[in-house]
């Protein structure tokens, strides 16, 4: 029997993103990422006694942003509190957190199951806290090397409720929370550069079971396919301690990615281990109703609602709709062409084909384009007028208009001669020739092998070079071979 018929999964996700702004959470350091060891640091980040911290307005902003954009309560009361744990990579000796009072409560993420369908997963808090610095164990023999730099740096953490079931949710989960804090703009979302991390809270229970297994946390995982690895792995490891009849021991274990397996590093903590106490330092702070109305006011359509309108409303499929709103440069660019052509498929087609072909053979993203939507809608029209064919639009007359983008897909189709001919006198010609030339497959059409169409209408379309229409050449090949 496998563990799936024993037991169930039970997960809770935390995910640390740091959040996009210019200076850290209790001080002007810059929190820009690559510079030399210890060279975004101040007394304050140095927890340098008399020195006062300040509260960066921006990362309060941003986490009501996440909070609002996932259907959560906004605390107005809040303030900060000390968690007194020994970080060897924060010098004051304890963590700026909140503890008591999170500013959001509650709120949910939608994600897609196992079997396809959509589900909420019930978050229990988002919280403002400061990032620690950064222990390196592989520059030296003998010590370990500590960078200051991220030490302060304005984090949210998300907190799901034991509310996830499998490793597939909680990628689904992970994937839309990077989702939603790019599109939000909040944070860049780069796990390889730990600007967004994972700790996954794992247990087992007896099949049926309400009483929830004793849990295990997987701490910093830093990619999201290794957050699934690290459950699966996890999942396997608690099904064969408890097959075996022993108790699962709570600890804190670390993912290593060469091998895809998970280490015990400490037993883990409980809350009351950490000894929160306002922090005496930071002035509690009021939200008021208006500040949080501002904020939503900013906020842009989000993916789920957007997806269920070009669904809806542009009769798109499920899958187009989901890919336009991966990102909002790349919605903000349908949405813009939309308002020049109604050909809303052919949109999608073109963003989701050529476009995105060839930033990804220029290594740009669609924010780097220098292509007007109207132009871009041009193009489009062109093709469904019938004056180019799909081919050449995209193939030769695309790179140009994104190179000149001052001048029109009509204008550059004439310039380079390359507008379909539709004159029936012009086309008859070269089928004439075509025919001429392929008497054994005319006979062959002839006998009903109708499949062959193929082939004459390719050849026209070379003796035309490309130029021909191809509806008119199929429709007048059709009428010749029938003679």
């Amino acid at each position: 029997m496998s563990w799936s018929e024993k037991y169930d999964v039970v997960i809770g996700l935390e995910v640390h993103a740091q959040l996009a702004t210019n200076s850290k959470l209790f001080c002007g350091d810059s929190t820009e990422f690559g510079a030399g060891p210890n060279t975004h640091v101040s007394p304050i980040t140095l927890g340098h006694p008399g020195t006062l911290p300040k509260t960066n307005k921006k990362a309060i902003n941003y986490a009501i942003r996440m909070g609002l954009a996932c259907s959560c309560e906004i605390e107005k009361d809040n303030y900060f509190a000390r968690k007194n744990y020994f970080y060897p990579d924060l010098p004051k000796g304890y963590q700026i957190s909140q503890h008591t009072t999170p500013i959001c409560k509650g709120g949910l993420v939608r994600i897609k199951t196992d079997d396809g369908s959509f589900r909420n997963v019930q978050l229990n808090r988002i919280h403002l806290e400061e990032d620690a610095g950064k222990s390196i164990h592989d520059l030296d023999d003998q010590y370990t090397c500590i960078d200051l730099n991220r030490a302060g740096t304005p984090l949210i953490e998300i907190v799901t409720e034991p509310d996830i079931f499998s490793a597939e949710e909680a990628y689904q989960y992970v994937t839309e929370i990077r989702k939603l804090v790019r599109w939000l703009g909040i944070c860049d979302g780069n796990m390889e550069e730990g600007s967004l991390r994972c700790d996954a809270n794992i247990s087992l229970k007896p099949k049926g079971s309400s009483k929830l297994g004793t849990r295990v946390e997987v701490k910093n995982v830093n990619s999201i396919r290794n957050v699934k690895k690290a459950i699966e792995f996890e999942v396997e490891r608690l099904a064969s301690i408890l097959d075996a009849g022993k108790s699962v021991q709570q600890q804190t274990r670390s993912f290593d990615a060469s091998n895809d397996t998970t280490f015990a590093i400490r037993d883990k903590e409980e809350a009351n281990d950490y000894r929160y106490f306002p922090d005496p330092d930071l002035a509690p702070f009021h939200l008021t109703e208006s500040f949080i109305n501002s904020i939503a006011a900013e906020l842009p359509v989000l993916p789920n609602v957007l997806q269920e309108k070009y669904q809806q409303e542009l009769g798109l499929s499920a899958y187009d709709a989901h890919q336009l709103s991966e990102d909002l440069a790349t919605s903000h660019f349908f949405e813009a062409t939309t308002k020049f052509t109604s050909h809303y498929k052919a949109v999608a087609n073109w963003i989701l084909g050529p476009i995105r072909q060839w930033l990804h053979e220029h290594h740009l993203h669609i924010e780097q384009l220098h292509l007007s939507s109207e132009k871009f809608a041009g193009l489009l029209n062109l093709v469904d007028e019938g004056k180019i064919n799909f081919s050449i639009a995209s193939s030769k007359i695309l790179p140009v208009l994104i190179a000149d983008n001052k001048t029109s897909a009509l204008a550059i189709a004439e310039s380079l001669n390359l507008l379909q001919i539709s004159d029936t006198g012009e086309l008859e010609k070269w089928i004439e020739e075509v025919i001429a030339k392929m008497p054994d497959k005319v006979a062959e059409y002839q006998k009903g092998k109708k499949g062959l169409i193929g082939l004459f209408v390719g050849e026209v379309k070379k003796l035309s070079k490309g130029k021909a229409d191809p509806k008119m050449v199929t429709s007048l090949l059709e009428q010749a071979l029938q003679k």
